[in-house]
């Protein structure tokens, strides 16, 4: 088999490039000097070339306060790059897997999402995504999507460094307490992702490694497993937070996400966040 994966610089695509190597799977890592997703003749032509079974896409713009003001870019390279990308992929009936987001939906309530469930975004990043799933269902038939949220990995900035940078320098931190989600180890959805594209079992799925936890039980752990008790946490609500650092996006509450469905389909879930923080900081030296 031989697999194109998008955003191969970043964090995701840079494990699934490494697992790809690990199975002896030839894969073709692309970044916007590559193939500029935006552009549909170059994605063509990249793609068409590389004459590959499957493309893994993983590039995206995502930052997503900047995509309040920056919403046109956001949505030519979340909705529009990605319709470049499937309709290529129904031409040459290849598969395509999608990597999505918990922000395509409304982040209220508390019960976990399922993959089927109505979309209702809450913010432009969301709606862009939202868009590029639903290029994905109109051109693909052999079409995988899947929704991360919480990411962190080795190549890349996540809220784990963040947390080190800022316990380190000012030595407290004020977290959010109220927005319930699951963190995801690249490492570890790697193994799924490449696991996935080998198969015939198409549709839309949620990864995330397994528990829950809050941004601030996040942080407690974080500090615990990096030897950095002495570090002050205090818990606040979304509302105290917005005016202590405003943010241009909203933020979904609700970011629990149902993965039964990998049960169903007969895929191994991803080990618990627990014990993806300690492997994580164990390879970036940060573990206490």
């Amino acid at each position: 088999m031989k697999i194109l994966v998008t955003g191969a610089k970043g964090q995701l695509g840079y494990d699934i490039m490494n697992e790809l190597a690990r199975r002896n799977i030839e894969g073709i890592g692309v970044d916007i000097q590559e193939m500029d997703i935006t552009d549909a003749e170059a994605v063509r032509r990249v793609i068409t070339e590389a004459q590959v079974d499957a493309v893994i896409h993983c590039a995206a713009f995502t930052a997503v306060d900047a995509a309040e003001e920056k919403m046109e870019l956001c949505r030519r390279i979340n909705a529009g790059g990605t319709e470049n990308i499937a309709v290529v992929c129904r031409d040459l009936d290849i598969k395509m897997m999608y990597i999505s987001t918990d922000y395509v939906f409304d982040g209220q309530g508390e019960r976990p999402w399922e993959p089927d469930d109505e979309r209702h975004p809450l913010n432009a990043y969301g709606q862009a995504k939202y868009e590029g799933e639903l290029a994905i269902e109109k051109y693909v038939k052999k079409f995988f999507t899947v929704r991360i949220a919480w990411v962190f990995g080795v190549n890349g900035k996540n809220f784990i460094q963040t947390m080190l940078r800022l316990g380190k320098e000012r030595g407290e931190v004020s977290v959010v307490d109220d927005q319930i989600g699951s963190p995801t180890y690249t490492y570890d959805l790697a193994r799924l992702l490449v696991d996935m594209i080998q198969t015939d079992k198409y549709g839309r799925y949620h990864a995330t490694n397994e528990g829950l936890c809050s941004w601030y039980e996040y942080a407690c752990e974080i500090f615990r497993q990096a030897g950095m008790d002495d570090v002050k946490v205090t818990p606040v609500d979304s509302e105290t937070y917005g005016r202590m650092y405003p943010q241009a996006a909203k933020r979904p509450r609700n970011s629990r996400m149902s993965k039964e469905k990998l049960d169903q389909n007969g895929f191994r879930r991803l080990p618990s966040w627990q014990d993806a923080l300690a492997r994580y900081l164990e390879v970036i030296g940060k573990k206490g």
